[in-house]
């Protein structure tokens, strides 16, 4: 019998490809998604992507999703209390239920962070893509058929314009040098709108661009 198992889901690329290799594990049965929402924006957190976007991806999907809802600025100590009680809630409903999976690729400190939080719980986490080279996963991305467009981008890290580009070949080619190619160090985050894991593309249109907090180019997606 396969784990039934919590999926910490972003809407980006780099949660879609790990859900590819979950999804394709004989282990393993995501019983659903968790993301966070900022409520005064109605939008995924950092992301900044639209609830109703989210809704339809996982409509998409067909997974569950539960959203832990989170107020702008908020601390981190709120953050973790969000997460907590979305986390019992899921211990509740789901005997049994012990293990949420990340798609993080390489960040210690993020991973180290993420399996204290869990281990207070009882909790573990599992990260499929750890490890791997950002650029093999950037080319795996999308000879899967991925297509994700960028819909926030560090201004201090990468050129304005990239924020509304399509996550392709030739965006990866015009990355500046030592950017990473899946924007694993937070030079930017993405939308993914369709792929192998969805039952039907993610309609949308892209819409304005605009800079947040002096640094961050958002693409609003509708």
């Amino acid at each position: 019998m396969k784990e039934r198992v919590l999926f910490s889901w972003s809407g980006g690329k780099d949660s879609a490809l790990a859900l590819h290799e979950v999804l394709q594990s004989a282990q393993y049965d995501v019983a659903g998604l968790l993301t966070t929402v900022t409520t005064e924006y109605d939008r995924i957190s950092i992301h900044g992507v639209r609830r109703a976007l989210l809704r339809e991806q996982a409509e998409s999907l067909g997974i569950p999703i539960q959203e832990v809802e989170i107020p702008p600025k908020t601390s981190n100590e709120d953050y973790e209390a969000q997460w907590e009680a979305a986390l019992r809630r899921w211990k509740t409903r789901e005997p049994g239920f012990r293990t949420v999976v990340f798609g993080d690729i390489f960040l210690e400190d993020v991973r180290a962070y993420r399996e204290k939080q869990l281990a207070r719980m009882g909790l573990r986490g599992i990260f499929p893509l750890w490890g791997k080279d950002t650029r093999e996963l950037a080319g795996r991305f999308q000879s899967l058929g991925f297509k994700a467009v960028l819909v926030c981008v560090d201004t201090t890290l990468l050129p304005p314009a990239l924020a509304g580009r399509e996550y392709d070949h030739a965006l990866i080619q015009d990355l500046p040098p030592g950017a990473d190619p899946c924007g694993e160090k937070g030079e930017f985050h993405t939308f993914v709108y369709d792929g192998p894991i969805f039952t039907r593309p993610i309609p949308h249109t892209r819409g304005e661009r605009v800079l947040r907090e002096g640094r961050f180019m958002y693409c609003d997606l509708n």
